[in-house]
């Protein structure tokens, strides 16, 4: 499943004693530039107002009843100022739309031999006076790494493809739809959280009994197409050799019906109680299933962690790329930054080095042996790591996070399931921040350095508390 691309309300700002030209260039510049990305502007053309910019309040209505009747696709805003731009056009366009959508505010730099009055920009001074009047009236902005920068500097670019990114988590998050296949395991009190805490902050959550799942499953005929195309999907998708016939079935029956109570329900993501009822049940492990709906960007969560795979919904958003659920498992010798992660075998196979159909070793010694079939066995190599977890605080009713950065890496690791190695700096300080504000031992991993993305969109768009682990000294 591809993300649905964002559309971007753009602004662009005027005064009209600078030069009129200023503006139809900036239109042509930064129209090039999102058309590059795959971007849809949303914005009033010269027909509408005078040069396609806003500065009068007239203007504002104009730009603003536009924005509205887009309002289902814009996923942001871009202000451009090729001048200093009219302050009071910007807020006011802002404040009548209503979107409530990240705003990037971008502001062109002068050139030093053309500061007379008839070529010059002052947009270093107009950026900050717009900032201002955003603030005044409560608008959330982000903002360039350079005050001023062109739209043809590699900067600029990378920090539009980063506020994009922001723009996705936001959007995706508010209206995200959430699966929890049946009820927590007794033992993991751990993964609890609040179904109304989510829902004031426009996360829903769809529940069904497992015994639904399993029982519309166990009514699958051999000869059923569905249940043998999804036998050849999933030989397609991992080694299955080791697997007897009878339990690839019995996977690919369960995979038939998770993925209609998706489609039914137009859900997102989905947690599953994965263990023990379905291997006792049903005579199999749910990771394939779960790991082949990951990979298609439509993350699933074990142990019915429904805030765990709310975050790997978020990271995936920020990246564009699988994520997983796993477990902060063991130290990694003495090494104070490093650790091992690892989780009987649900990882997206983007993660895995070769993706191999096994059992889960540790949960037969509890359930029998040969239950278990359909947990995946794979090591993942070394790559960049984004790690965090999002939680919902009951107590005090608000939803917090933390976030950070670190490699995953090749070293040595003899053990088995879905396992890593992961670097993390200062990973005691975080350990000691885990445990003193009770999160969960579960953690979601991506093979991306996006923290300052899911940061920004967590804290400065969706208003959670959020931890961002070394993007400070303190």
């Amino acid at each position: 499943m591809k993300p649905t691309p964002l559309s971007l309300g753009v602004i662009f700002g005027n005064r009209d004693f600078f030069p009129d030209k200023l503006v139809p260039e900036a239109r042509e510049e930064i129209g090039k530039l999102l058309d590059e990305l795959g971007i849809k502007a949303v914005m009033v053309g010269p027909e509408d107002t005078k040069l396609g910019g806003v500065e009068t309040h007239a203007d504002a209505r104009t730009c603003a009843e536009l924005f509205r009747a887009h309002r289902d696709e814009i996923g942001g805003v871009l202000v451009v100022l090729p001048n200093f731009g009219d302050e009071k056009g910007v807020a006011d366009t802002l404040k009548l739309a209503g979107l409530d959508v990240p705003v990037l505010v971008q502001g062109y730099p002068d050139e030093l031999d053309k500061l007379d009055p008839i070529r010059r920009r002052d947009a270093f001074c107009g950026k900050i006076s717009v900032c201002n009047n955003l603030r005044q009236a409560g608008i959330a902005y982000s903002l360039t790494r350079r005050h001023v920068v062109h739209p043809g500097d590699p900067t600029f670019r990378a920090d539009l493809e980063r506020f994009l990114a922001v723009c996705r988590v936001v959007k995706g998050l508010r209206g995200a739809r959430l699966g929890a296949v049946g009820a927590r395991p007794g033992a993991f009190n751990t993964v609890r959280y609040s179904e109304k805490i989510l829902e004031r902050n426009g996360i829903s959550v769809t529940t069904v009994d497992l015994s639904e799942i399993l029982g519309t499953a166990g009514k699958i005929g051999e000869e059923d197409q569905r249940l043998v195309t999804k036998i050849g999907e999933i030989k397609d998708y991992a080694n299955t050799s080791m697997v007897p016939s009878d339990k690839l079935t019995q996977m690919a029956r369960l995979g038939v019906v998770l993925d209609e109570f998706i489609a039914d329900n137009v859900l997102d993501a989905t947690a599953i109680q994965c263990w023990t009822s379905v291997q006792a049940n049903h005579g199999c492990n749910v990771c394939t299933s779960m790991s082949m709906m990951s990979e298609e960007l439509m993350p699933s969560a074990c142990e019915v962690d429904v805030t765990g795979v709310l975050t790997m919904y978020a990271m995936q958003l920020a990246s564009n790329s699988p994520s997983a659920l796993v477990d902060w498992n063991n130290n990694y010798g003495d090494d104070p930054d490093k650790c091992v992660l690892f989780h009987c075998g649900n990882w997206a196979k983007s993660f895995l080095d070769e993706a191999r159909v096994a059992t889960a070793p540790i949960l037969e010694t509890v359930i029998g042996e040969g239950t278990t079939w359909g947990a995946l066995d794979g090591r993942t190599p070394a790559a960049p790591l984004t790690y965090g977890r999002i939680t919902t605080d009951d107590v005090d009713g608000v939803i917090r996070a933390y976030v950070g950065q670190g490699e995953l890496t090749d070293d040595d690791l003899k053990t088995f399931g879905n396992r890593a190695v992961a670097y993390v700096p200062k990973l005691q300080k975080l350990m000691q921040h885990v445990c003193e504000q009770g999160f969960e031992h579960h953690v979601v991993m991506n093979a991306s350095h996006s923290a300052g993305i899911l940061d920004e969109a967590f804290s400065k768009y969706l208003g959670w508390s959020v931890y961002h682990h070394e993007a400070r000294e303190d």
